[in-house]
């Protein structure tokens, strides 16, 4: 989340290219497979391509046979098909044409192959190789992320079931060792139960698109999967998202310093940018530690202001307010109350037995 400027519902392509460390970044988000920004940054490359969001997924899967149709005219034409497998080797030959290839539709609109083509040369400076650190697949999208050998660059890419590229991300990768390594004095309880999935979380952008911003360096993004969709039914309905209403718990002993319980829920995938928390729990948990429970529900937040608190107390149930696009919890433990001007704090977890990482499922207390 960030107070200047939350991500825009993506409803329409957009590219961004930018100047950082004398080589282009490239972003480019989509409209018929958007992917969800939870709590970004309108400046950040990273926010541009967030956590994936169902609820543009129904148009990306009506089209999976004009997908199918347009690949069989690509290997009519005598080209090779851009895999996963083989999207790394097709990079360092230099073969833009063939990605551009297979980029969406709404991909060509947004970005020339000439565009592409400069980007890409300009982020292949100096690698020598590109090594896979991510690959998930969440309603019908399937993500994969490399670093190169240095662990300074890295890309993204988001393959349709048909291979169709929908979603691209290179981008300069930055590590902050110092805090990195500085963790909370209070141990914390995950705040949910049951089985859970980390959709942002860890130490990179290439994990965890917070981490850029110092004011959300260790935030999670959490959503809820069945079966590799975080939605069953109409992707238009809160009700549809397995994460939607789950009982939020507090994640430690402290007391209530804030809240906010009157921001609506959105409609999946139409975000509200100007109350980029939404409805939220905001507790001192003493030692200048804070955490921040945003998109609540609308209505059920449970606790009020000075409401002393008992670690696995009830404060509400997850929701899809403010600046959120579905159901997800955005969890981060901060040195002050305000969620845009403390700074985020790496989170000492009671249960060090799991990773609290991208693309982990992990078990949260006891239903």
């Amino acid at each position: 989340m960030n107070r200047e400027g939350h991500l825009k519902s993506k409803q329409n392509t957009q590219l961004k290219l930018q100047n950082k460390r004398g080589w282009k970044v490239l972003a480019i988000t989509l409209g018929a497979c958007v992917i969800l920004s939870a709590c970004g940054n309108s400046n950040s490359i990273t926010s541009d391509q967030a956590e994936q969001q169902s609820a543009e997924q129904a148009s990306n899967t009506n089209k999976e046979g004009e997908n199918t149709h347009q690949e069989q005219d690509s290997a009519s034409a005598g080209t090779a098909m851009v895999t996963p497998d083989n999207f790394v080797d097709t990079l360092m030959k230099g073969s833009s044409e063939d990605i551009y290839r297979q980029l969406s539709p709404q991909m060509k609109e947004a970005i020339t192959l000439e565009n592409l083509k400069t980007s890409a040369d300009e982020f292949l400076e100096g690698v020598t190789s590109l090594d896979q650190v991510f690959a998930a697949e969440m309603n019908n999208l399937t993500e994969f992320a490399w670093k190169d050998q240095t662990g300074t660059k890295g890309i993204r890419a988001y393959f349709t079931e048909a291979n169709q590229i929908d979603g691209l991300l290179i981008q300069p990768l930055e590590t902050h060792k110092n805090t990195d390594q500085k963790f909370t004095k209070t141990e914390f309880h995950f705040p949910l139960k049951g089985e859970w999935y980390v959709f942002w979380g860890g130490n990179d952008v290439m994990s965890n698109y917070h981490y850029e911003h110092e004011t959300q360096r260790y935030a999670l993004d959490i959503i809820r999967s069945k079966e590799g969709f975080s939605y069953n039914g109409d992707a238009k309905v809160n009700a549809s998202y397995h994460a939607f209403g789950q009982p939020l718990y507090a994640a430690a002993d402290g007391t209530v310093v804030d809240t906010k319980n009157d921001i609506s829920d959105n409609i999946p995938g139409v975000m509200n940018p100007e109350e980029p928390a939404g409805n939220y729990v905001v507790i001192d948990h003493g030692n200048n530690e804070y955490s921040i429970t945003g998109h609540i529900k609308e209505g059920t937040v449970s606790v009020k202001k000075g409401d002393k608190l008992k670690q696995g107390d009830p404060i509400g149930e997850l929701g899809n307010s403010g600046n959120s696009s579905e159901a997800h919890l955005h969890f981060q433990v901060s040195d002050g109350p305000d969620l845009f001007t403390s700074r985020s704090i790496n989170i000492r977890w009671a249960d060090q037995t799991q990773q609290l990482t991208r693309g982990n499922t992990i078990q949260g207390l006891p239903e």
